[in-house]
């Protein structure tokens, strides 16, 4: 503290010293307020109700105004206000719902001066009227405001905000008429004192509780709102619809806001939870804090400007037990850590580079060489006056743009909107992934669709067998695919029949064709056996030509010139009885007996028979075993997927992910997963495709991805006739028990699509509302309210 340095301000004849500095309180503080003269602050709290004297060098208590033997939650405050206008005059927000006023110039101990117990909850805020010095105004947390003259022992006016409770009212510097209210459900409220049956003007600024609100000392329409979604906005009420003009993005719930004096686009930031320091922020910069007080340790529960026209000094109590004054001058600028140096790329491939003004400086004199068509494109940010610390960290901004054309993302669009993700069977998403990657052009992308179907997609149990014989004398292996059969088209007794006998002599040949949609045989034993799914039909058979007369059958392409065989029908009783096949050479039967050979095709080799002259073939299984299991393709599916999203692809990685599901997840850890989720999504929500983004994270493997959407949608149902929350998920409404969800328009209830106007909760069945829009602008219930559909 010792090298904090002293500022001295002179204001109309006198002047404000001090330095940043400390005291210790005997609780925590809830709120603070200064007095006009900026010489006295008083902090109360729920076991503290104290006054300082703000001396140069400390805090000086002046007066502890919770007197009495015994305690009163009276005295448990939950704010306090200090009036402009009368510097003995003093309001309190107790935990029991009374405002209390305080009346510093009475000679006894106690100054407590009325007691006002109207509200049935606690008492959020009070707020003096800043010209008349009568009027309090109080919001509770039983969802009304009130309006108190002083003079008077009730109140003369209550106002009704129809939500849940009020968090903050505060009136208008510059409108005498007009204050402000914010509520748990997010919405902000304008209201006139003179007309308490209805606000001037209602609408949603966060998603969430706004928990504070502040107007602005010189914009007359400029109202700043902080909120639970972490965000402080600031609002242009002078327009017919309330118009966001700032947003600044903190990074915890804001808890008080307070405009900095003299400084127009600066304000004051606390937050309710986990943050204890206190920001300053450029509203025209909302990414980095123009200033940052760190003294606290604890959660800071109320800020306030030493004076209205001074712009050097915040004071500031804490849950720590703690009363700071914090000097402007000695506070840290994040700006000066702040990196000036970035790279980007956009959505169409243009690169954006950002590097301090005095390396750019240097490096703009060089003239780019003739063969580089991408000249960069230089943007200097203005120093803003208001803000010095602005110029510490202002960077130069190159932009290298892409060729026309060159950088078109149509593929990603058109891929995000035609890929089927789920619903139909493993086959079928991937030979329609694959056809769509095929029709725009990205042929590696086809293939692996084509790879994936066929690792993990499973032919099906076929009941019979697909055989098919061919008889001819001196016929050759070149012979066309024939259409397979079922044995339950075959005559009784040639189903169970493997055996083909063939007269001495004779030299046709016994083929057997294997059809790739279900190689399944049927034995002895009734067995069935899987084959294999390779898009692919081999012939095997005896033969007494060439090698090269062995040929893989291609389907498509039959030879319509060559005669079709088919199976004759035994129509008479065989020649001789069935013998068993003779055993096969030896070269055989050692493979047979070979731990690295399946049992299929162990037995396929051991029914070749030794005589050349009988040529028999007996199938009792599948002929090899093509099929491995999917488990054995896992290490290259996941180095498939690590390829693709290292080359940039990270949609055909998640694409994947969706539709294998369990089938791959497992063998990719949760954090990579995670990250290749996130950044598809941000992705597709950079190019508004909202409703592919909303199927992926439904869709999605990942843990922390599905829960995106339980956590960023809120959704406050009001009732339409007593305006109050709805607590359950029926139709009817706890507190006025009527259907809520009844139409406008038929005075019927709707059970399906419901829409509702956000200003007067009034609305119905989609057609009705939109019909009844198009002739009129007021809502069809009769309340007077401009309702729109868009």
């Amino acid at each position: 503290m010792e090298k904090m340095s002293r500022v001295t301000t002179a204001l109309s004849g006198s002047a404000l010293t001090g330095r940043t500095m400390h005291c210790h309180l005997d609780a925590p503080a809830n709120a603070i307020s200064v007095c006009r003269d900026a010489a006295q602050v008083v902090v109360a709290g729920r076991s503290i109700f104290k006054i300082y004297a703000i001396e140069e060098e400390r805090f000086v208590e002046k007066l502890n105004l919770r007197v009495g033997r015994k305690p009163s939650l009276n005295l448990s405050c939950a704010d306090v206000v200090w009036h402009q206008m009368d510097e003995s005059l003093l309001a309190t927000a107790a935990t029991n719902g009374v405002v209390v006023t305080w009346n510093l110039g009475r000679p006894s101990r106690n100054k407590q001066d009325q007691l006002f117990t109207e509200h049935k909850r606690t008492v959020n805020k009070v707020c003096f009227h800043p010209t008349e010095a009568h009027v309090l105004l109080s919001g509770s947390q039983d969802g009304f405001m009130k309006c108190f003259d002083l003079r008077r022992k009730d109140s003369v006016s209550t106002f009704s905000g129809q939500s849940e409770s009020v968090r903050d009212v505060q009136f208008s510097i510059r409108d005498y008429f007009t204050f402000a209210s914010t509520f748990e459900n997010g919405n902000v409220q304008l209201w006139d004192i003179r007309r308490p049956d209805r606000c001037e003007r209602m609408f949603t600024a966060h998603n969430g509780p706004v928990f504070c609100c502040d107007w602005h000392p010189e914009d007359r329409g400029w109202l700043a709102t902080g909120g639970r979604d972490k965000m402080v906005k600031v609002w242009d009420m002078t327009t017919h619809r309330a118009k966001e003009v700032h947003c600044v993005q903190t990074i915890a719930s804001v808890a008080r806001v307070k405009w900095r004096p003299e400084c127009r686009h600066h304000l004051a930031t606390c937050s309710m939870m986990v943050d204890h320091n206190i920001y300053v922020w450029d509203v025209r910069r909302p990414f980095v804090p123009a200033a940052m007080f760190e003294e606290h340790r604890d959660v800071t529960t109320g800020i306030a400007w030493r004076h209205p026209h001074d712009p050097s000094f915040l004071l500031s109590g804490s849950k720590d037990s703690t009363l700071c004054q914090h000097l402007f001058r000695d506070a840290s600028q994040p700006v000066e850590r702040a990196n000036p140096e970035g790279l980007c790329y956009g959505l169409f491939g243009d690169l954006a580079f950002a590097a301090k003004e005095s390396l750019v400086a240097v490096e703009s004199g060089r003239k780019p060489y003739t063969g580089d068509r991408r000249h960069p494109i230089f943007f200097k940010k203005k120093v803003d006056p208001a803000a010095p610390f602005a110029g510490l960290a202002s960077s130069a901004l190159s932009v290298f743009e892409m060729e026309p054309g060159s950088g078109s993302m149509s593929w990603f669009v058109d891929t995000a909107e035609r890929y089927a993700l789920a619903g139909r069977p493993l086959a079928e998403l991937c030979d329609h992934n694959a056809k769509v990657a095929r029709e725009l052009g990205r042929n590696q992308v086809a293939q692996t669709w084509t790879m994936l179907r066929i690792i993990y997609c499973s032919p099906g149990l076929v009941p019979g067998t697909n055989l098919s014989h061919s008889v001819g004398k001196g016929s050759s292996c070149g012979l066309p695919l024939m259409n397979s059969f079922n044995l339950k088209d075959v005559a009784p007794g040639l189903g169970s029949e493997t055996r083909l006998d063939r007269s001495k002599g004779d030299t046709r040949s016994d083929t057997v064709l294997l059809d790739s949609s279900a190689t399944l045989i049927t034995n002895e034993d009734n067995e069935e056996t899987e084959g294999s799914d390779v898009p692919a039909d081999y012939l095997l058979c005896d033969v007494e030509g060439e090698d090269d007369e062995l040929y893989l059958l291609d389907p498509e392409h039959t030879h319509s010139e060559e005669p079709e065989y088919v199976l004759p029908q035994e129509a008479f009783p065989l020649r001789h009885e069935i013998v068993d096949t003779p055993p096969g050479p030896e070269h055989l039967q050692d493979k047979a007996d070979s731990p690295h050979v399946s049992g299929s095709e162990a037995d396929a080799a051991s029914l070749v028979p030794v005589d050349s002259s009988f040529s028999l073939i007996s199938v009792s299984h599948a002929l090899y075993d093509s099929r491995l299991p999917p488990d054995f393709f896992s290490a290259l599916v996941c180095d498939m997927l690590r390829f693709y999203a290292e080359q940039g692809d990270v949609q055909m990685a998640v694409s994947v992910l969706v539709v294998l599901g369990e089938r791959v997840r497992k063998d990719i850890d949760e954090q990579t997963q995670e990250h290749w989720y996130t950044s598809y999504i941000d992705l597709l929500q950079r190019f508004c495709l909202w409703n592919v983004s909303n199927q992926v994270v439904k869709l999605s493997t990942s843990r922390a991805i599905s829960c995106l959407n339980q956590a960023s949608t809120t959704l406050h149902v009001n009732c339409s006739h007593c305006k109050r929350p709805m607590s359950s998920r029926g139709w009817v409404c706890d507190r006025c028990h009527r259907c809520a969800s009844m139409c406008a328009v038929c005075h019927h209830v709707v059970k399906g699509l419901f829409v509702w106007c956000q200003g007067c909760s009034h609305g119905g069945h989609l057609q009705h509302i939109m019909k009844w829009l198009e002739g009129s602008s007021h809502c069809p219930a009769g309340c007077g309210h401009l309702c729109e559909y868009s």
